[in-house]
């Protein structure tokens, strides 16, 4: 058994573990999760920016904050719930169990959420008990993970911003190859951002493929922004 699900108040377990559907159908099973779940969303992002301030004191705010994200994201929680166990124990209602409860990445992110904040109560509030065990967690995503999900929205924050001055037209991506073997190629990528016709550079970036590429691009123009 994972040292998150070492309880001494099994009660508090249990709730965490009850999905809201499973209380609808059994009204005298005690409380649902949610309100742990909420309790637990605060404490990762806050243990995720503690570790990520401690391993990278050379990066500023917005990466930590990128990397921060993909480290509490759904679908990285919902492997954490899994690589600890909880998809085998999570009570659903037969509704949420016929639609996939088990293997649904919303619910097994939101049960890992409140596995935590139930840990946490359950340790009389001393986060120096739980906060092992959750870096340990994150120590255990790859650093190429992290750093592909930090950026996966990069293009879309760029358009965002684009649109937050009432323009309307898409960015504009120039991607070529610049090298590399032919089963190894490196492409490099500019953004223009396009206005009233008028192309004008906000950013570079490389990558492995044309979709790298254009996100590193998006990536170098918000940092420029």
């Amino acid at each position: 058994m994972h040292d998150i699900l070492i309880f001494q108040d099994k009660t508090l377990l249990n709730q965490a573990l009850t999905h809201r559907s499973y209380v609808n159908e059994h009204p005298g099973e005690g409380e649902h999760n949610e309100r742990l779940e909420f309790l637990g969303d605060a404490i990762l992002n806050f243990l995720s920016g503690e570790y990520l301030y401690q391993l990278h004191p050379e990066k500023g705010e917005d990466e930590l904050t990128r990397r921060r994200s993909a480290l509490v994201d759904e679908k990285q929680l919902a492997k954490f719930a899994i690589e600890v166990g909880l998809d085998l124990r999570i009570r659903l209602g037969q509704g949420a169990i016929l639609d996939g409860g088990y293997n649904n990445p919303n619910l097994l992110s939101s049960t890992f959420e409140a596995v935590i904040g139930a840990y946490y109560l359950d340790k009389n509030c001393n986060i120096a008990l739980l906060r092992p065990i959750v870096e340990k967690l994150f120590a255990s995503v790859p650093e190429n993970i992290v750093v592909s999900r930090s950026n996966v929205d990069s293009k879309n924050r760029f358009q965002e911003w684009v649109q937050s001055s009432g323009n309307t037209t898409p960015p504009k991506y120039v991607t070529r190859q610049i090298g590399g073997q032919s089963h190894t190629p490196i492409f490099e990528c500019d953004i223009f951002e396009v206005v009233n016709g008028k192309e004008i550079w906000r950013g570079k970036g490389q990558g492995r493929n044309k979709k790298d590429a254009e996100k590193a691009a998006a990536e170098n123009a918000l940092d420029n922004l």
